[in-house]
Formats: structure tokens, sequence, C-alpha cells
């Protein structure tokens, strides 16, 4: 190694920071390129930023990279690919910016906590076992606390209070209209309503400045400042050990370096709830982290051939010996391009007849899947739908249309997708890899014993719909599995209640899942939700006994089902609706007037 190049590089939202270094972690060169934040770039962008970096630098032995925006193992995945493109055959090395940060600090023999306050705040630690803690971090919407942006909103607030009460500027006030070059207080509000991030934390050193001069206002919004950081810093610490227990806090970011007086103060406060803890700062830039893990890499061994699928934090694997009917191409449409229009038509219509021979191959299946549900909701429980892509966007249609069409409580049948809400119009980069986003979905939607799970994957091999199912199963859920790869081989320990799993063959155009399977899984949908609420008595012969008359042509509706299962002409139907409150059910037993 003694010879050896390594590269660490420190992506951020406000800069990127590459470091070349030898073994003895001399510098050989440094570079600073534009803001990184992996949840803003592409994976074209993120490439090209990469290859801008290495155009800079000699081939490095191995390379680590900390990345602002990277917290899941897809986007791990997402950062690696790239890499693997700017640096070939390079060993890599990527987390997150304040893993980084944390590494920096040196070797670790007992927990430590990375506090971190400069523009924004954050508190991560980590302990010698490898276990991760994280405080804050949410941006400056919802957190940041102790950091420069807190400290400027907070004085700004202040300054207007005392203000209104007392009709006097006070010192940090005349300090912020002489840094921003306002007249008035009346400008604060244009002023602030435009101002970014970056312009508020700059507030911060007038705030530092007066504080100095002993005056009473600063003073009290850095103390509430430090309290809220030192009480981040003890939360995450609490997380990874015992408050008895040694614990490291290395303070990091411009406002605890730059700013001791604050710093004491904020240590003062960690000391107080954890008194054998140790406080130092960090004594080297953060992109050096990034560095130790270059190192790392390169004495790692490469992995050979690829391995079995494993759910989320289990041992269970899923298997499709045979490429899956959904991926292989269709013979009949070969000449798909040179078609045409006329017999293309004829060719996707034809196709579309497999369906419902495969799905009626599925009925007992399907069957099972409906009692599951009917039976849930009996006992008050909720259907998910879990997909990524076209299959979680058609779990969302359906729940979506259960309120109007049954009347039903909007959690009662709910639907989540890989990527969350900006899924249903676009993609998410890596977000249906990532099967432990799919087991903390089911964490935080609190799914439990009472409740149906449905995973819909078209390959049947979907990570995030995958870590879903295994965490509802552990969780006691009952679980289904809509695919379209009889191949499919799942272990015992992952098999869910019910597998559906229907061939409808390869799509019209290769891969493209939205076809056949899209309108087979559409299909199955309808009778899932459709026909568990007809056995909860929300259908009368085939009315819609229990819509939600929401607009004119469903009060139209509610009309004609009213006059159609009484007899009632349309003026009397419609009376009586407006007495039950337009509740069609009420309507119908009400006595005729």
């Amino acid at each position: 190694m003694a010879n050896q190049l390594f590269l660490g590089i420190e992506c951020g939202g406000t800069r990127t920071v590459a470091l070349l270094a030898d073994a003895n972690n001399n510098l050989l060169k440094r570079l600073e390129a534009g803001p990184a934040n992996l949840r803003l770039l592409t994976d074209r962008q993120l490439l090209r930023h990469f290859k801008s970096i290495a155009s800079n630098f000699p081939r490095p032995a191995a390379l680590g990279i900390g990345m602002a925006g990277m917290r899941t193992e897809s986007d791990r995945k997402r950062i690696l690919t790239a890499a693997a493109r700017a640096w070939p055959e390079i060993p890599c090395a990527a987390t997150n910016d304040l893993e980084t940060a944390l590494a920096a600090a040196g070797e670790q023999n007992v927990p430590r906590i990375l506090v971190l306050s400069g523009t924004g705040s954050c508190c991560f630690g980590k302990n010698p076992a490898g276990k991760t803690a994280k405080v804050g971090g949410w941006g400056h919407v919802l957190g940041d606390e102790g950091s420069g942006y807190d400290i400027g909103l907070r004085a700004l607030k202040l300054v207007v209070s005392v203000f209104d009460r007392t009709g006097k500027l006070a010192p940090p006030g005349r300090a912020f209209l002489r840094a921003l070059q306002l007249n008035e207080p009346e400008e604060f509000i244009a002023w602030a309503q435009g101002a970014s991030k970056t312009e508020i934390a700059a507030l911060a050193p007038e705030v530092f400045a007066l504080a100095l001069r002993r005056d009473k206002i600063a003073g009290v919004i850095l103390a509430n400042a430090a309290r809220s950081l030192a009480q981040d810093a003890v939360a995450c610490a609490r997380q990874l050990a015992r408050p008895s227990a040694q614990m490291e806090f290395v303070f990091s970011g411009s406002i605890l370096l730059k700013q001791p007086g604050f710093a004491r103060q904020v240590g003062a406060l960690i000391k107080k709830s954890w008194p054998p803890a140790s406080i130092t700062p960090l004594q080297r830039e953060s992109v050096w982290g990034a560095v130790e893990l270059a190192k790392k890499a390169v004495q790692r061994p490469k992995a050979k051939g690829q391995r079995p699928m494993r759910v989320a934090n289990t041992e269970q694997t899923i298997n499709s010996p045979p490429l899956s009917p959904t991926e292989r191409r269709n013979p009949l449409s070969m000449n798909l391009d040179k078609l045409p229009v006329a017999k293309a038509i004829e060719l996707m219509l034809a196709e579309d007849k497999r369906i419902t021979a495969a799905l009626r191959a599925e009925r007992k299946q399907i069957e099972r899947a409906i009692e599951l549900m009917v039976s849930a909701f009996r006992r008050g429980g909720k259907l998910f739908y879990v997909g990524a892509g076209t299959s979680g966007r058609l779990g969302a249609l359906d729940a979506s249309e259960c309120p109007p069409t049954f009347r039903t409580p909007p959690e009662m049948v709910q639907a989540i997708i890989a990527g969350g809400q900006t899924a249903l119009w676009k993609s998410v980069e890596g977000a249906e890899d990532d099967a432990a986003a799919g087991a903390r979905a089911m964490e935080f939607r609190a799914v439990g014993k009472n409740d149906v799970v449905v995973g819909i994957a078209a390959s049947g091999r979907t990570p995030f719909v995958w870590g879903a199912l295994g965490r509802a199963k552990r969780r006691g859920s009952k679980t289904v599995l809509l695919c379209f790869n009889p191949y499919l081989k799942i272990s015992r320990a992952a098999q869910p209640d019910v597998v559906i799993a229907p061939d409808v063959g390869p799509e019209v155009l290769t891969g493209s899942t939205r076809l056949k399977a899209g309108t087979a899984t559409k299909l199955v949908l309808n009778m899932f939700t459709t026909l568990a609420m007809v056995r909860l008595k929300k259908v009368a012969g085939n009315l819609m006994v229990d819509l939600n008359p929401s607009n004119v042509k469903l009060r139209d509706r509610a009309v004609r089902i009213v006059q159609e299962l009484t007899g009632a002409d349309a003026m009397r139907a419609r009376a009586r609706l407006e007495r039950s409150g337009w509740v069609v059910k009420r309507a119908l037993t009400a006595g005729k007037s």
C-alpha cells in the first residue's frame, strides 16, 4: 500500500471537495467543485460530476465517496454504479457525508457522535460494532436545530416580537438592518420571504458579535440554540449507549468550529446530561474520512458472482431460474417496428385475449385473497397495496377509487409506491431496489395482525415489495403476492399466504409490463375490492348502495339507485337523499314521504 494513491470525495449541498493522498496521508492534490446532493441529481448528472473529478486526478488505487442525500442501500448502488463508470475497475466505498465526517476523526474505540452545526445541523453517531444513529438532518423547514440558519431565524423572530411589544428595535434588529442594507423593520417581511437558507444563516455572525458585547437578546438566542443542539446530540447518543458509558462527541461545522463560546455552551450542556462525555473538535477537513474509506476499500476482496436476492433483514431468498415471461421476447412481435398500424392493433388485441384465460387459471388463489380481505375488513383491518412503477400506480388508482365508490374511509384501502408521491407521475431512480424502504413503510404505516398486504410485482422480484412483505409477515399481517412469473421460487420463510402468478406470456413490447401485466393487474385489483365490498353489503344487486355522492354525476346516480330500489319518483328520491345527508343506505331505509 506504501506507493498507492487514494482519492477521497465529499459531495455536499454547498460544494464538492476531492483529496488525493498517499498511504501516509500526505496531501498530493485538492480540488473543489460544485454542489452534489444525490437527491437532486439524475444518474446522468451524477456520472458527469464524477467524470469531471476523475479527469483532474491520476488513477487511484481506491476511492471513497461521502455524499449528501445518500440514505438507502439503493442510493449507495447508484453512487457505486456511477463511480464504476468514471473509475473502471477501481475499488470504491460509498456512504453519506456524515459518516465520512465521523471517519475523519480517526480510529474509534468508544461510541462517537458527530455534532454538526454549520448552515444546517445534524447529529450522527456510530459505535465500534457498527451500529449507527441519527438525530436531525431534516432540513431547514423541519429541523436544523442549533444551526446558523436556526440562530438567524430565531433572531429575526425575536427582533420583530420585541418590536411589536415595545415599539423599539433591539440591537440585533439594528445590526440586521445594517447588514442587509434595509431602512426599517417593515422591510424584514419582504426580505425574509425571499431569503434562502444560506442568507438567513449569514445573520448568525451578527448575533455572535452582539453576544460578545453581552447583548441580552443575543445571549438568549444562543442559549436556546445551544440547548436544542445539545439535546439532539444526547438523544443521538442514547440510541447507542447508556449515559454512564464513555462517549466521544466530535464537533464539526462552521458554527461549532469558528464560534468557541457557543461550542463551550453546547459542550457544557452535553456533559451535564452525559457526564463521561469527551468533547473534541474535528481536527481535519471531513473529506479525509473519505480517504480513510478508500484505504479500507482497497483491502476488501472483490465480490464473486451474483447472489440470490435477499429479503430485507432476513435470510429469505427469492429466485427465478428461467427468465420471467415479463422479460422474454414475444416471437409474434419480432417485427413490431415494421408492422402496419392496423396489424399491430390486431396483434395487441390478440395478445390481450390471453389475459382472461391466465387469470381464470388462478381463480382459486384470487378467491382466497378476497376471503382474507373480507375477514380483515370485518375485524376493522386495512388493505395495503405495495408496488413500484406501474404496479404501484395501479395500486394507488384502485385505492383512490374506494372512498367514492363504496364510502370507505381513506385509511381502509391504502397504496404504497416505491419512491413515494413523486413516483406517481415520474420515475424515482433506484426506489424499487430498496428492500429496506419497503420494510420501513410497513413500520411507519403501523401494519398489523388485522391487515392484509398485497405486493404487486410483475416479475415477482421487486426488492421494495419483498421488503414490505417480509416485514408485514413479521408484524402478523396476512400477505398476498400478485406477479406474472409462474417460475418464481420462494423460500418457505418468505412464502406469502397467497401467491397469484398467472402466465400472461411475454409482452408485445419486450419488458413493457404496463401492457398485458398492467392490464391483468388492473383486472385482479378490480376483483379484489369490488367483490370484497359486495361481501360487506355495500352493493345491492349490482347497485352501489354505499357510494359517496360528492358531485353532480354521483348525486344523479344516487337518485336513480333510490328510485330503482324504492319505486319513488325522482323528486321524492332526491328529497329522501337530502334528508339523509346523501347517504344512500339511510335514504333506502327511511320512511316514504
